[in-house]
């Protein structure tokens, strides 16, 4: 796995190689970066940004943002051992005083009492989760969100996830057995 473009461009990133973490693959977050930086339908700078990668598994799509010039990264991950790959990752690249990573549920992160702004929501929880979209109702009632925003959703491309009530769904794009969907709240 590797970092595909801005100031990290070409490194590598370690990966966890086990059955409860599922990374995302290089064809894919590039694709999703390509559409992020081309797209007429999204107002959104890497450069400057507060992102929060969710699911994040060992950080694949926060990382290659802090490449790409975001301000801050917040991680989310259960899985322990995906933590201390992504923190090893961070640490390796130079680059953890500009994350923050939470190990415990999506849930519990967004319970506490943020105050912070996001401009970048990536959801890449497991394709067997279905209640991951609750977590998307509770972002848009806590309104963390700036006016200029993208919420990036990873699922599986055969899942039949009732998004449309949560999000304003601008594209969906499918690659092999992903499906990427962009969205923001309204």
């Amino acid at each position: 796995m590797r970092i595909i473009s801005g100031n990290l461009k070409g490194k590598s990133i370690n990966f966890v190689k086990n059955s409860k973490t599922r990374p995302l693959k290089d064809s894919v977050r590039e694709n999703i970066f390509n559409i992020l930086a081309h797209s007429n339908s999204f107002n959104i700078s890497f450069e400057e940004a507060n992102v929060i990668d969710l699911y994040s598994g060992v950080g694949s799509f926060g990382i290659e943002c802090l490449s790409r010039g975001a301000q801050k990264v917040t991680f989310v991950e259960y899985d322990s051992i995906a933590v201390k790959i992504l923190k090893d990752n961070l640490v390796k690249l130079s680059i953890l005083e500009k994350a923050y990573v939470h190990n415990g549920t999506v849930e519990q992160i967004l319970e506490q009492s943020l105050t912070e702004r996001f401009d970048i929501f990536f959801f890449d929880p497991p394709f067997l989760d279905k209640d991951f979209s609750r977590n998307l109702d509770f972002i848009k009632k806590k309104k963390i969100y700036k006016k200029e925003h993208i919420v990036i959703v990873h699922r599986e491309k055969k899942s039949d996830d009732d998004l449309i009530s949560k999000i304003k769904i601008i594209k969906t794009k499918v690659y092999g057995r992903s499906k990427i969907i962009f969205g923001i709240f309204s």
